[in-house]
């Protein structure tokens, strides 16, 4: 199986081969996942204009995708950026970070909270949670105050994640633990250890990996999105 891994986003070398094998760990020995990065939009995705800016050349590089053989794409983002219009133009699965991670973790919590990088983005995952109608599950959305950029500092990440995880549990009720930034890669395994040993046996989600292994799935039982909720482009 051939599937497409596309960083939505100008940054060179924001995702490094080391994050591709983790998002990538759980996938079958047999499946491909390749690496795309689109060259027109900004430099992170942190806000609306962000990803109104990098949406037309995520879109093509999808219609792209579909001509060259894959069989689903990965839109690596926590903000869903074209997902939606891309679904429209191809006949092929698409996922961003958030809806697959947001599934997953409703099948073992029924209050899920998320944790991502700035107060900017929060607007955004507010939008998502409206657009799927899961306002019912979210206990809340909090923020690290960490720009994407600087994410590569791990120890600083997991400790900020760490300690948002304990206010969603302890103030707003949290029974899970999404993180709301596919670039936060690393960081559950220790999220979720710290949160043990203070007594709170809950579990902590990667959204990237959620992602890919949702997206390898859909595509081995030969599904796509629905042509009544994603109806083809009008040709114009």
């Amino acid at each position: 199986m051939k599937l497409l891994d596309l960083v939505p986003v100008t940054t060179p070398g924001l995702i490094t081969p080391e994050m591709e094998d983790y998002i990538n760990k759980y996938l079958s020995a047999d499946t491909q996942m390749d690496v795309v990065q689109i060259t027109e939009g900004t430099a992170s995705i942190e806000c609306e204009y962000d990803e109104a800016m990098c949406a037309p050349d995520i879109i093509a590089k999808c219609i792209e995708a579909e001509k060259q053989g894959y069989e689903g794409v990965f839109i690596n983002c926590f903000g869903d950026p074209g997902v939606r219009a891309a679904r429209e133009c191809v006949n092929i699965p698409v996922f961003g970070g958030f809806e697959p991670v947001m599934l997953l973790a409703m099948g073992m919590a029924d209050r899920v909270a998320i944790v991502t990088v700035l107060p900017n983005v929060l607007p955004l995952i507010r939008g998502g949670i409206a657009k799927a109608h899961l306002g019912d599950r979210v206990a809340c959305v909090r923020s690290v105050d960490i720009p994407v950029l600087e994410l590569s500092s791990h120890e600083k990440l997991c400790n900020a994640v760490y300690e948002e995880s304990l206010k969603a549990i302890r103030e707003d009720g949290a029974e899970a633990i999404v993180l709301g930034c596919t670039a936060m890669v690393d960081v559950t395994e220790t999220v979720q250890a710290r949160l043990h040993e203070a007594g709170y046996c809950v579990p902590v989600l990667e959204a990237a990996q959620s992602a890919v292994m949702m997206l390898e799935l859909t595509a081995k039982m030969g599904l796509r999105q629905s042509r009544i909720t994603y109806m083809p482009v009008p040709q114009k």
